[in-house]
Order: structure tokens, then C-alpha cells, then sequence
């Protein structure tokens, strides 16, 4: 759980991994960050250990810079230029691309073309797709734009890195598009897809033989995505059945926010790896982490049908608002057969007879109003109490809730619900009978502060090594 540290080498203009074979000399070394800033530094990728292979991982950034790196990953750069990027997040662009330059090491124009140029090289890799086609799964506008980008990253064209594929890196298919998306070994995700799996949206979600499974949308096409985790460790193994595969690219994006690919959690690992309560799990299973939104909506309404209900109650009532309000579609699977509704077909929507209380109801669609209106921004960063404020305005939306959704949707590192039963009764090892009280856990937690969220989520996961509830 180290960040890894690329080697640009001058003399030949190419970055490696700091394991790799070559050995260049010291004195013609620069160290980079990641491969988007060895990149921008006008570095190629080493093709003998593949810097461009690791795992992405966000950096550690002022929360503007944190915001549009979440908005580039959503594609926002496809439909968008980068002043309007710069303005969605509070600031010029002159001044978002000066903060991009010092914690990210380039500008947020060429992460999103290395971002659109690094996922070509994976289909170029992995899949016989035709160069054509990876152009538009990738996101790029034409074939030549990607050629002229990738050209640009790699050094080499779209043709030419196909040439050069390795033999092991070609995936067979069973009538879907395979991919990997790397991850690094130590999240656990077969953890986090039980966490997922007691709370499953009947029809839009389901875990099959440990394999996540749901519907999706590209380019206004409906399909079934698959996830399960690789026997390597070290990738998802996903596949996607889709009638086009344009664009896919963003709900690659979307795997990797669900499973939190990109969170680095080094820094709460050190602080909290000597706890008295925690630190037996954390040293066993340091990339713990909780999972993310696939839709940032979906999951917030789900937190919020959730109030006050079981697990189980929650998922059947979400179930049936995605019936009623979402799309009913025929993509050749029984179980996976509906859509999740957008925020405008919930804020109208008639919620009787969903098991709902009429309070709820309300909230429910003041919430997809609000959503709706942009009066709550979902992929905003920033301080939490903000956070805290901006969801406890809305009628019917607590302290609970709103840290659930500061952690589950905003990614805060340090939301904590401290009110919630398991927490309290997981804090509580000796008498889980008697849980902890709110004021308690609290006061507790303010020594995991500012990475309440990993401690809630080794709360939250019970350690399979110890006798905990």
C-alpha cells in the first residue's frame, strides 16, 4: 500500500516503474507521480513494464482539483470545454489549470485525452474490437483524433501498439467485451461485493457465484455489466453486454468508482494501524475501503429510503420505486430487467403503495427535486460540515443520512455516522448487546479523525480473523 514513484529517463524519453529491468543512470532520472504527469512531461511509456498498467489512483488535492478529477473521469470533458470545467467547480480556468499543474503535473484538457488514450491501448491490448471502434468506445470524436492522441502518449499509432500486444494480454469472449481494470491487490473486493450484495436493488442489481451484476445505459442502449474479482487479485474482471460499445469507456469509469479503485488509503492506514479497535483489522486488511455510487442518484436515494428501515426492507422498497419510476427493459435476463430512474422521473413520481410512509415519500422526491435542479451538487468536494448542512436542509434528511451520503456518494474521508447500530454495536466488541451510544462512538471517533470513513468501513465489515459481531 506505497504510492509508486515513475522514472523518466531524459536520455531516451521514456517512463518506467521503479522495478523495471532498465537501469539507467541516476543523474538522467525525474521522478513522477503518475503516468498522466510523466506523460505531460512529454515521457512515453516503458513497453517492457508497463507504467501504464498500474492502477490509477487520485492524488492528494485541494478539493476543487479533487471535483473536476471526479467530473473528468464522468466524461465531462467530452461534451465540455475546460473553462466550463473551471466554473462548475468555483474557479477560472487559469486558475484550475495552475492547481492541475502543481498537484496533478498537467493540465485537465490532456487528462482527459490520456485518460480517453490509455483506455484505447486496453481494447488495443485486449480485444480483436476494430481500430474504428475503439476510437468511439474510447470517447474520442473520430478515428484520426485518436490516432493523432495516442501517437502522442505512446509514441507509437493505434496500429503499431496492436503489433506489439503480448500474447497473454488478449481476452477470449463469450459474447460480451472483456476488460481488466487494474486495482491494487490489497482492496478487498470480494468484501466489498457482499457489502453489495445485501443491498441489491431487485432488477437493477444482483450477485451471482460472487460476480456483481447490473443493468446500464451507453449511449442510450441498455445492457447487463459483470464484475467479479480476478484470481490474480490485482483486476476486476468485467464484461459487458452491450448492442454498442461506444463510449464505453465512462462506464469503465463507473466499475472503478464503484469499487474505489482510485482511493488511496496510505495515509489512514498509518494512522490507524495501532488503534486498540481497529488496528488489527487495518494491518490484515489495509485497503479496506467503503464502496462508492455506480450512480451517484441511485445511491443517494437508496441511502435515503434507507432511514430508519432494515437492510432488506430498503432494497425491496428501492426495487419497487425503480419499477415503477424507471424504464422495464427486455436485455434477455429475468432478473435484470429495469433501469433506474433519473432524478426528474422520481421528483413527480406517485410513490403510494411502495410501502413508503407519506413522510418519506416526500423526502424521496424532495431529494430527486433538489438533485434535479442542481441545488445538490453530487460530485461535490469540500469541507463537511458543508456537506452535512447542505443534505440536513432537506425536510426529512438527518444527521445519519447525511453522513452516509458524505461518505457513500461525496467520498468524504471523514464522514462518520456515529448513530448507526452496527457501528455502535462493532465498537462495542465484549457486549454487542449493548451497543455503544451515539454521544459515546463519537467521542471514540474523534481519534480516527480525518479518516473516519476507512474506520467506519472496518466497522462496518466485520474482521473475519476476530469473533465480532
Amino acid at each position: 500500500m506505497t504510492a509508486t514513484t515513475l522514472q523518466g529517463v531524459t536520455t531516451t524519453g521514456i517512463y518506467c516503474r521503479a522495478d523495471c529491468v532498465a537501469r539507467p543512470h541516476p543523474r538522467h532520472v525525474q521522478r513522477y507521480p503518475s503516468p498522466v504527469a510523466a506523460e505531460a512531461a512529454g515521457f512515453r511509456p516503458c513497453l517492457r513494464c508497463r507504467p501504464d498498467r498500474l492502477p490509477e489512483r487520485s492524488p492528494h488535492a485541494p478539493d476543487a482539483v479533487a471535483q473536476a478529477l471526479v467530473l473528468i473521469a464522468d466524461g465531462y470533458l467530452d461534451h465540455h470545454h475546460e473553462d466550463e470545467l473551471a466554473a462548475k467547480v468555483g474557479y477560472s480556468a487559469r486558475q484550475l489549470r495552475r492547481l492541475f499543474d502543481d498537484h496533478v503535473g498537467a493540465s485537465p484538457d490532456f487528462v482527459a485525452r490520456s485518460r480517453r488514450a490509455h483506455f484505447a491501448r486496453r481494447l488495443l491490448d485486449e480485444t480483436e474490437l476494430a481500430v474504428g471502434d475503439i476510437a468511439f468506445a474510447s470517447g474520442f470524436s473520430s478515428v484520426r483524433q485518436m490516432n493523432r492522441v495516442v501517437k502522442e502518449v505512446f509514441g507509437f499509432s493505434p496500429t503499431g501498439l496492436r503489433e506489439r500486444r503480448r500474447r497473454g494480454d488478449l481476452l477470449t469472449t463469450d459474447g460480451g467485451l472483456r476488460l481488466r481494470v487494474p486495482h491494487d491487490p490489497a482492496i478487498p473486493v470480494a468484501e466489498m461485493i457482499d457489502y453489495l450484495a445485501v443491498r441489491a436493488i431487485p432488477g437493477v442489481e444482483q450477485i451471482v457465484d460472487g460476480a456483481y451484476r447490473r443493468t446500464m445505459v451507453a449511449c442510450g442502449h441498455p445492457g447487463i455489466i459483470e464484475i467479479r474479482p480476478s484470481p490474480h487479485g490485482d483486476h476486476l474482471d468485467v464484461c459487458a453486454h452491450l448492442p454498442t460499445f461506444t463510449s464505453v469507456i465512462d462506464e469503465v469509469s463507473r466499475v472503478r468508482q464503484l469499487f474505489a479503485t482510485d482511493e488511496d488509503t496510505v495515509d489512514a492506514v498509518t494512522a490507524l494501524r495501532r488503534d486498540p479497535l481497529l488496528g488489527h483489522s487495518v494491518r490484515q486488511r489495509p485497503g479496506l475501503r467503503l464502496p462508492g455510487p455506480w450512480d451517484r442518484f441511485e445511491t443517494a436515494l437508496r441511502v435515503v429510503v434507507g432511514q430508519q428501515v432494515t437492510v432488506a426492507a430498503a432494497s425491496t422498497m428501492t426495487g419497487r420505486l425503480a419499477r415503477r419510476c424507471g424504464t422495464v427493459v427486455a436485455i434477455g435476463d429475468d432478473h435484470l430487467d429495469v433501469l433506474f430512474p433519473a432524478p426528474d422521473d422520481v421528483a413527480e413520481a406517485d410513490l403510494n403503495g411502495l410501502g413508503f410512509t407519506t413522510r418519506r415519500a416526500d423526502t424521496i422526491r424532495v431529494v430527486a427535486s433538489a438533485v434535479a435542479a442542481g441545488d445538490i451538487d453530487l460530485t461535490r468536494r469540500g469541507d463537511l460540515d458543508d456537506i452535512i448542512e447542505q443534505w440536513c436542509a432537506l425536510p426529512g434528511i438527518g444527521p445519519w443520512t447525511a453522513h452516509v451520503l458524505a461518505a457513500r456518494v461525496h467520498r468524504h474521508r471523514d464522514a462518520f455516522p456515529a448513530s448507526d447500530l452496527g457501528l455502535r454495536r462493532s465498537a462495542s466488541p465484549a457486549t454487542p448487546s449493548r451497543p455503544m451510544s451515539t454521544g459515546e462512538l463519537d467521542h471514540l471517533a474523534e481519534r480516527w479523525r480525518p479518516h473516519r470513513a476507512v474506520a467506519a468501513a472496518h466497522l462496518w465489515f466485520p474482521d473475519p480473523r476476530k469473533d465480532r459481531p
